[in-house]
């Protein structure tokens, strides 16, 4: 996970979450425990290449590409809808609540 990766389009993505809105369902690190951890406070945060927890306001790491489609389905099953994947060159959002 240390090494971005990229998405089919050829763009390299990063996923973020906002920890205002998440619901701690655990849903996000279900389908990904690579990418997502619940910490002890109950909000999801993503891990870094290390397994380490980024717990700063707009974290964001990789997307690795054999885990794209669990965070994209993290992503669209997450009730409180604060999981944000978006392309690394633009920032723009892919997949999330703010994607087109």
């Amino acid at each position: 996970m240390s090494v971005q990766q990229e998405a089919p389009d050829g763009e390299a993505l990063e996923v973020w979450i906002d920890q205002d809105l998440c619901t701690g369902d655990g849903i996000c690190a279900q389908y990904a425990p690579e990418v997502f951890e619940l910490d002890i406070d109950g909000l999801a945060y993503v891990k870094d290449g290390d397994d380490e927890l980024l717990q700063a306001v707009g974290a964001t790491t990789p997307v690795p590409l054999p885990l794209l489609t669990d965070v994209v389905d993290s992503a669209k099953e997450c009730p409180g809808a604060c999981i944000h994947v978006r392309r690394v060159s633009d920032k723009v959002e892919v997949f999330g609540p703010e994607a087109d």
